[in-house]
């Protein structure tokens, strides 16, 4: 971690994991810092994942998982013809664009994880070969996954960025400050 989490209040497990989610989120997002479209676009490594596609997927995985927790169709449903297009910016589809959602869904996720009466209320997970038949997952769940969802994209955008143009996430931090 390169930046500090800034200590809940007593007790506030709830801005505990949404103070932990949005330092994951400043990661991914940082990684962007300084970079036209086109850098942001290139795929520098032997991945094929390129920082503006990796930032478009960590914003609609972060919708995927708010709309089941609401239990709401998701506006953003990839099928198996359309994932690869949740990977990569497409026509018209900007940098701040996709910041521009993802704060939306940020504000959402916010929302809901401040006001659902106990972060203990569940909700379903689909059907899916990974997920044990008819499991249920708790609001708690839903924050500590995010964490760990975004945290494990961060460390994809921390490679990439190095590979693009040697800048380090300390650097960026240094960058954002400035």
């Amino acid at each position: 971690m390169v930046t500090h989490v800034p200590s809940e209040a007593h007790g506030d497990e709830r801005g505990a994991l949404l103070n932990f989610i949005e330092a994951q989120r400043g990661a991914v997002r940082r990684s962007v810092l300084g970079l036209t479209e086109e850098q942001a676009a290139s795929r520098p490594s032997a991945s094929e994942l390129s920082l503006s596609g990796l930032l478009k997927h960590v914003a609609e995985t972060e919708l995927g998982w708010l709309r089941l927790a609401q239990q709401q169709p998701n506006e953003r449903q990839r099928t198996e013809e359309t994932w690869a297009d949740g990977f990569r910016l497409e026509r018209d589809e900007t940098i701040q664009g996709v910041l521009a959602f993802w704060d939306g869904v940020a504000k959402e996720t916010e929302e809901l994880l401040r006001t659902v009466p106990s972060l203990d209320d569940t909700f379903p997970l689909p059907e899916a070969p990974w997920y044990p038949k008819d499991a249920r997952v708790s609001m708690r769940w839903l924050g500590m996954h995010l964490v760990e969802e975004i945290a494990r994209h961060a460390g994809h955008a921390d490679i990439i960025r190095e590979s693009l143009d040697g800048r380090s996430a300390f650097e960026l931090v240094a960058l954002e400050r400035a």
